[in-house]
């Protein structure tokens, strides 16, 4: 095949990746092998890749590539995530723009428009992810509303049902007045914000006398039901008994007491509102308060309003602040910083409102959870800091609240017959639950038109997070062939912002559902953040187009360029330059290989150098192959892409090609041109999990390959013995290389002109490298001498000086003036270190690393001092 003198990724990508689709290289079935199984945490459906997604599908496809090169049976499940909240509020507003209002729908005739949009907007971030070259096993594709997974999802419902975990409750609820319904308490940010303290008049029936009480929220006084004191508050012990009135409503309210009152906040005095506010709910539970609901589900205010009603509660508590003003019940204001609750989804500010709603009991079955994570260890969570915030989470669990005022999702099972708080049955279909109304009525007159479905839909999560095992029919099938074989799984990559909501979740119902972990590994990510440690969202413009950067960089640039930054835990900063970084990275492997590609072939014998070389590069590899396998198992993938990154520019292309080029039109020996080809197949081994596109496409170039020789398929290398003597003697013998190269450049003398090069051996020293030596700095001869050369140029390796006859080119004079203005810098800078390490203040209080650092100064300055002394001996 013909090389194109540049690589360009648009060309041979969508190539690459319809070959691999071709030849099934991603699907996985069960067999004798040993699997390695991941699930990708599923996106929104009706998502579009962003930076997050790019680096967190990246980072499991390194894994699962690595896993098929090992051997494995790699399989990677794909799918996506119904997401309530979000795709029921973008139908929405695409009805809206159509002039259709979703109250006017039923629910079937809502449901079809929201299928129709899943339809059509459902596959664009799997696609999306194609072209970043993530080897799915599309196959396996789910979605969390497909059959068997909502059946998997209302099975498992009934089945905790009738275990006693899950029940309903007239429960205190965050509700988001934007989505209109309710979520989780981790459902909710808690933000700080800068708001009023208002202080109103209460005046007390049947007197002149006013009692002063502070809110942050006057709109909810028409929600008063009391008056709270501490009945330990002597300020406040002649109300006793009283009633006050609210003020604009005329409403009469008892003056109650109790101890929860803190006397020390504001005047002492609480309004006590049970519809609004948990703690008020308590407080009207015990003291059998009424109950007033101002608001409607848009936090409008209702008809309990007055002559606000209809209005958004933001625009009534400005209004409603001027009007007590203006009648005198608002005595003043004070600035007042306190904690909002907003929807992570909508970003409405979160009201507290009192409804029916489904619970899980989670204190119980966190326990197995719980000790997976920090006892036994069978769930290990990379990085491990996250480890204190899945206790505090886990410790502190509270009861789910699963059920949600929405229609997209799976319709929670419960089936109503009667008009009272206990008159339903839970069941998997309709007729199953006529048979249970029957059986807990007696009723044999009950149909199936008498049962009325609960109107609300289950929390997304709760379907998610059966994820690993509903993926496989493990639930609906629990002893199926492929659950049997695929879990646990093995790697989770996922971001700790859902640590608690989602990893925690599957834990607690891998050992509920299969008594085992769903996973062994927890990879966290860090946040995608900008230069200026921002988060990247759309609002602030500065995440950048995903596609765009595969367009303009290839999908493997984008690739490393995310991945060099991404150490586990950590926030990306990330930097387009980055990703041009990944580009000249994939362009020096591609032009490594033409310059390989283009040398001629003949049989000769092998030159010392190019066997030397060959022997020192396999001792590298196997080191950092070493090297890479530990980072592997600690997670740190950044680390390993770049110990692979140093061992394909610095020791391949800049030092290995370097030594086995053949002369200039020159041919290269057999052996060595077979050994270069080897050596670079498995670097491109290595690669391939990192960049799968540009080394596909090389391993294919090299020679001809049937489909099951294809590199996405090969064996991963095999570490080898490492000789440690060859690895340090060429790191002697590249010091010694960059002295000559260092003396060339200082001096202008050209790579054309042989020079002499003497060694003074104070130490032990092998003279194997000098062929090296010698091709890579064009010396003609390395003699090796008892004492110093007089006049010759001069540097020191170790405890070895070498010396560079001075040649007639260069100016003497110059030279000397050169080597004083050095010597005198550097003897000045030995006296800044010496006066530092004379300080006995310093000594005694500095750590020892930097005693150690301020030494090392001082040795290198003399001996610096000593071999420019030399040279400036040689030239007077």
């Amino acid at each position: 095949m013909e090389i194109a003198s540049k690589y360009e990724p648009q060309k041979v990508e969508k190539h690459w990746y319809d070959y691999w689709m071709s030849n099934g290289y991603f699907h996985s079935t069960p067999d004798e092998r040993e699997p390695y199984t991941i699930v990708i945490p599923p996106p929104n459906v009706t998502g579009v890749l962003h930076m997050g997604h790019m680096m967190n599908n990246t980072l499991q496809d390194v894994l699962i590539r690595r896993a098929r090169l090992m051997g494995k049976n790699a399989c990677w499940v794909p799918g996506t995530d119904h997401a309530s909240i979000a795709t029921e509020a973008k139908v929405v507003a695409k009805l809206k723009e159509q002039g259709i209002n979703k109250a006017d729908l039923t629910r079937e005739e809502f449901l079809k428009h929201a299928w129709d949009w899943t339809d059509e907007y459902g596959g664009v971030i799997l696609d999306q992810l194609k072209k970043l070259g993530c080897s799915c096993d599309w196959d396996r594709t789910k979605f969390t509303l497909d059959d068997n997974m909502s059946a998997s999802v209302i099975k498992v419902f009934v089945d905790l049902f009738e275990k006693g975990l899950i029940y309903r409750g007239f429960r205190m609820v965050n509700w988001d007045p934007e989505a209109q319904t309710t979520l989780s308490d981790e459902e909710v940010i808690h933000e700080e914000k800068q708001g009023l303290l208002y202080y109103l008049e209460y005046q007390i029936e049947g007197s002149d006398e006013k009692v002063t009480i502070a809110t942050t929220r006057p709109e909810t006084i028409l929600g008063d039901t009391a008056i709270c004191i501490n009945p330990e508050d002597e300020r406040y012990a002649h109300l006793r008994g009283k009633k006050a009135i609210v003020p604009l409503s005329g409403r009469t309210i008892p003056i109650i007491e109790d101890e929860y009152v803190d006397v020390e906040f504001g005047t002492g005095c609480l309004k006590v509102t049970p519809a609004h506010d948990i703690n008020d709910k308590a407080l009207g539970e015990k003291h059998n308060l009424e109950i007033i609901d101002i608001f409607n589900a848009n936090a409008t205010l209702n008809h309990h309003g007055l002559h606000y009603e209809g209005k958004d509660r933001f625009v009534v508590r400005k209004e409603i602040s001027k009007e007590l003003e203006e009648k005198g019940f608002l005595v003043k204001t004070e600035s007042h910083l306190n904690k909002v609750g907003t929807s992570e989804r909508t970003k409405a500010v979160i009201e507290p409102r009192l409804s029916d709603q489904w619970f899980l009991k989670m204190e119980q079955l966190a326990e197995p959870a719980i000790k997976a994570v920090l006892e036994t260890g069978d769930v290990k969570l990379f990085p491990k800091k996250f480890e204190n915030t899945y206790r505090h989470w886990m410790e502190n669990v509270r009861d789910w609240n699963i059920s949600r005022q929405l229609w997209w999702g799976q319709q929670i099972p419960a089936y109503y017959y009667g008009e009272g708080a206990e008159d339903f049955v839970v069941a998997e279909s309709k007729e199953e639950a006529l048979k249970k109304a029957i059986a807990k009525t007696g009723n044999k007159a009950l149909s199936a038109s008498d049962l009325k479905q609960d109107e609300d839909a289950l929390d997304t999560w709760f379907s998610s997070w059966l994820w690993p095992i509903s993926v496989f029919n493990g639930i609906l099938e629990p002893e199926n062939k492929e659950i049997e074989y695929y879990y646990p799984t093995n790697d989770l990559v996922t971001g700790p912002d859902i640590l608690f909501f989602w990893v925690a979740r599957m834990i607690v119902s891998g050992y509920e559902y299969r008594d085992e972990k769903p996973f062994q590994n927890v990879y966290l990510t860090g946040l995608v953040r900008d230069k200026q440690r921002r988060k990247m969202s759309k609002s602030l413009g500065n995440s950048p187009d995903a596609l765009g950067l595969i367009e303009q960089y290839g999908a493997d640039g984008v690739r490393v360029g995310l991945l060099l930054s991404s150490a586990a835990g950590n926030d990306l900063m990330f930097d387009e330059a980055l990703c041009q970084q990944g580009k000249n990275f994939a362009n020096k492997i591609w032009n490594g290989f033409r310059l390989v590609q283009g040398w001629e072939v003949a049989d000769l014998p092998q030159p010392e150098a190019s066997k030397l070389g060959i022997e020192w590069y396999k001792s590298k590899f196997a080191q950092t192959l070493l090297e890479i396998e530990d980072h592997f198992s600690k997670y740190r993938i950044s680390d390993a892409l770049m110990a692979i990154y140093k061992l394909v520019w610095d020791d391949y292309s800049s030092w290995l090609l370097e030594i086995v080029k053949p002369a200039y039109q020159q041919p290269i020996d057999k052996t060595t041109f077979d050994e270069v080809i080897a050596i670079f197949e498995d670097n491109l081994k290595l690669l391939h999990p990192f960049m799968p596109f540009l080394t596909e496409e090389i391993w294919q170039h090299i020679t001809e390959r049937t489909p099951d020789q294809a590199l996405v398929i090969a064996k991963w290398p095999e570490a080898t013995v490492i000789n440690e003597d060859l690895i340090s003697g060429f790191d002697f013998a590249a010091e010694v290389i960059a002295g000559v190269r260092t003396i060339r450049k200082q001096k202008n003398i050209p790579m054309k002109e042989y020079l002499e090069l003497s060694a003074l051996n104070e130490g032990d020293i092998a003279n194997d490298w000098d062929v090296i030596i010698k091709k890579l700095t064009n010396v003609s001869e390395i003699t090796y001498v008892k004492e110093a050369v007089e006049g010759a140029l001069s540097f020191r390796v170790k405890s070895n000086e070498y010396f560079i006859p001075i040649s007639g080119a260069i100016d003497v004079d110059a030279e000397i003036k050169k080597i004083q203005e050095e010597l005198k810098y550097t003897k000045g800078f030995l006296m800044s270190v010496q006066k530092k390490l004379s300080n006995e203040r310093f000594v005694s209080n500095a750590p020892e690393q930097v005693i150690t650092i301020e030494r090392k100064k001082q040795s290198d300055a003399e001996a610096k001092i000593e071999t420019l002394e030399k040279s400036l001996a040689s030239l007077q």
